[in-house]
């Protein structure tokens, strides 16, 4: 496979449009909340860190992952908590340091090994290509909860196509995030346009249940930074509607999510 088509790609585009944005962001700004609540800029790097730090030890290091997975509590909020606390307490400067080493050794870990190696992760294992795509959309939500906070605006690009792929592997996710049984029928479909103006299909074939619309769009639906009611998509049925409101890609608490924009500015 070509190098630019490979997972691991769009995940250092991903990894270098976070580092630019940082780099935008200085001095007491990063003590700024973001829409994510009680988070501020400083915890979305922090969280980066800490989440690329443990991708980087399960493609490099299985074993010493396995062990150090094995030590975790049971409480995934809490492990979340623990792992960014140290972080918390780091200037600015060496944060960012910490960003630049950890992500760096990361993409050069992944980069290293086939898409198709199985590494382990946190609940269950999966291929690295994967594991590529998870970290993808991580850098992608986060960054876009700060963009938010600042109002910055981002021109999309055909990377999303990792994370609109990982959103069809994830598909299950949003129930258990609030707190609803995983329903039968799990069949799902993407027909997509991409940034580009092309056509992506993504998912089952011949199944009722299609999601249309814009691939960046679905992007920030599952990573939960824009209200269904914002974005240029549509479901085929009331099944798939359903899942667009409670689509996540992530495992924990969806949250409540973000409330329309028209609700938003007018404060309502």
């Amino acid at each position: 496979m070509n190098d630019a088509h490979r997972p691991v790609h769009a995940l250092s585009v991903e990894v270098q449009a976070f580092t630019d944005l940082i780099n935008d962001v200085g001095g007491d700004d990063w003590d700024t909340p973001t829409p994510a609540p009680g988070w501020s800029v400083r915890h979305q790097v922090a969280h980066l860190v800490s989440v690329f730090r443990i991708a980087g030890q399960a493609a490099a290091d299985p074993e010493g992952f396995r062990t150090m997975l094995a030590a975790l509590s049971s409480d995934f909020e809490k492990n979340v908590a623990q792992a960014m606390t140290p972080l918390l307490s780091l200037s600015n400067r060496e944060l960012t340091s910490r960003w630049h080493q950890t992500s760096s050794a990361t993409l050069d870990s992944l980069a290293g090994i086939p898409d198709d190696r199985i590494v382990p992760w946190l609940v269950n294992d999966l291929p690295s290509a994967v594991l590529c795509m998870a970290g993808t959309t991580e850098a992608f939500a986060h960054g876009q909860d700060v963009r938010d906070t600042f109002d910055y605006r981002r021109k999309p690009s055909p990377h999303v196509r990792s994370i609109c792929e990982f959103a069809y592997h994830t598909r299950t996710f949003g129930y258990p995030g609030q707190g609803r049984d995983v329903p039968d029928d799990t069949s799902l479909r993407f027909e997509l346009t991409s940034p580009t103006g092309e056509t992506w299909s993504i998912g089952d074939a011949g199944t009722a249940n299609v999601v249309r619309g814009s691939a960046w769009d679905l992007a920030l639906l599952v990573t939960r930074r824009r209200h269904p009611a914002d974005l240029d998509l549509e479901g085929s049925n009331d099944h798939v509607r359903d899942w667009m409101s409670i689509a996540q890609a992530y495992r924990g608490s969806g949250g409540p999510g973000r409330r329309p924009l028209l609700q938003q500015r007018s404060g309502s």
